[in-house]
């Protein structure tokens, strides 16, 4: 069976603090892991409802910090559809240690976090030489690595794109960028920058769906401009349910709207098949020649 959706950006909440207790990066857990929890059987059950064959999940580190084990525990339990992105102190003197031994409990992926909800963007440590051991080590083992910035970080972005060329490079949400402008979209010029880096990939989310109808934007320009200078190949869905308002099923349905216009082997890759790439377990096994 061919899997049409898969997600790269959900997230999941025990509602056992006492097994998963939190300890959110910069002291301040997020509002909404407080006010909506999930539970890793919720999200399931949401993906079921909105035809979504299997996601990347990641961690939260508004709520757990650099504690990776409600995802790694959870992805276990279901590793025909899930895997782990996870969070480790890149400049630890022990991160690849760390990592090494998240991998063994599911993790396939990692993510950086330098702000969002809970503390704005600070980029200072992102290209920080102690983190480069486990840059190393993620080009060795495969590991994809997001990075939730907004365009403040795109240049340090940039400068480890070209030092580790084996690394698969996720910007969350397309890296936040201004595009009320509207066509062509000069005020993300930094954005489309990144096109150089063939390591450099960007995540679709319900942020980027509704920064396609703000302003002076529209969903067909600024999805046109996003295929024609990155290609399809190196954009990937992502829900960040229950993260964004609305259910995932919609969440889903207003991206496949906005890029219903797209030709169906752009939407399957979009969907889908860059997904498979930066996540290959979750790639649909092959059937064998008969």
């Amino acid at each position: 069976m061919v899997t049409k959706y898969i997600d790269i950006h959900p997230h999941i909440i025990s509602g056992d603090q006492t097994k998963y207790p939190p300890s959110p990066l910069f002291g301040k857990q997020s509002d909404w892991s407080k006010e909506r929890p999930l539970e890793v059987q919720g999200l399931l059950d949401a993906m079921n409802a909105a035809g979504v064959g299997k996601a990347a999940i990641v961690h939260s580190s508004t709520c757990y910090g650099y504690d990776n084990s409600y995802v790694c525990d959870s992805v276990l339990q279901h590793p025909d559809r899930l895997t782990a992105v996870g969070s480790v102190d890149l400049k630890a003197p022990d991160a690849t240690q760390q990592i090494k031994a998240w991998m063994k409990r599911g993790l396939t992926g990692l993510r950086l976090f330098t702000g969002g909800s809970t503390k704005a963007f600070d980029t200072s440590d992102l290209d920080d030489p102690a983190s480069f051991p486990a840059w190393d080590l993620a080009g060795q083992e495969g590991l994809s690595i997001c990075i939730q910035t907004g365009p403040v970080g795109l240049a340090q972005i940039a400068g480890l794109a070209k030092r580790f060329p084996k690394v698969n490079i996720i910007l969350d949400h397309l890296s936040r960028p201004v595009v009320e402008d509207g066509p062509p979209y000069n005020s993300a010029v930094s954005l489309w920058a990144m096109s150089a880096f063939d390591n450099i990939y960007m995540k679709i989310t319900p942020r980027t769906t509704d920064l396609a109808v703000k302003g002076s934007a529209d969903p067909t320009s600024l999805f046109t401009k996003l295929v024609e200078t990155f290609g399809a190949e190196r954009l990937a869905w992502g829900s960040n349910y229950p993260s964004s308002d609305g259910e995932l099923m919609d969440n889903l349905d207003v991206a496949r709207q906005q890029m219903s216009f797209l030709p169906e082997a752009v939407q399957r890759q979009i969907f889908a098949g860059t997904a498979q790439k930066l996540y290959p377990c979750l790639a649909d096994a092959k059937v064998a020649a008969e």
